[in-house]
């Protein structure tokens, strides 16, 4: 049964790799939290996990972070990307930014990017004042999805499909 998962897995991931334009987030558009220039193409080497979400929504794939967390996935083969849309809320910047070093003391890890015009939202078509999260394989594909809240099972398939990529 397990082989028939495996299996049913692997052909997902091969049938799912999807090559995404590459968006280069700086200046007027955002960027890191250093206010340094992020770029998608970045995302290669290793297996990368991409959250793309609304502050207003942080809590809602608070279960899949965890999940992610618990793993402890080696840093050398595996990273985290949160991409904050900055604009999908009411919140003022600076109360964003504070909470941003908040998380990233939570998440030492994680990458954290301001997008403050929806540019990656808008060049792949994520889905807006929600929570995205995206799997991508070593070269850069995205091999999985998620928009929305993701359900326990999806959080299974996206653990099982990083350590089947890493």
């Amino acid at each position: 049964m397990k082989k028939i998962i495996l299996c049913s897995l692997l052909l997902i991931n091969l049938q799912a790799a999807n090559i995404l334009p590459t968006v280069k987030i700086a200046d007027k558009d955002g960027g890191r939290l250093d206010g340094s220039a992020w770029s998608t193409s970045e995302m290669k080497g290793k297996v990368h996990v991409l959250f793309y979400v609304d502050p207003d929504e942080k809590d809602l794939n608070e279960e899949a972070s965890q999940a992610i967390k618990k793993e402890n996935f080696p840093l050398d083969k595996y990273a985290a990307v949160a991409v904050i849309n900055m604009k999908a809320t009411w919140l003022p910047n600076f109360a964003l930014d504070s909470a941003l070093k908040e998380k990233q003391k939570e998440y030492p890890d994680t990458l954290y990017v301001k997008d403050l015009t929806k540019s990656l939202l808008k060049k792949w078509s994520l889905k807006d004042d929600s929570s995205n999260i995206l799997l991508f394989n070593k070269k850069g594909e995205n091999i999985y999805t998620i928009f929305g809240k993701a359900k326990s099972s999806q959080i299974k398939v996206l653990i099982s499909l990083i350590k089947l990529n890493l």
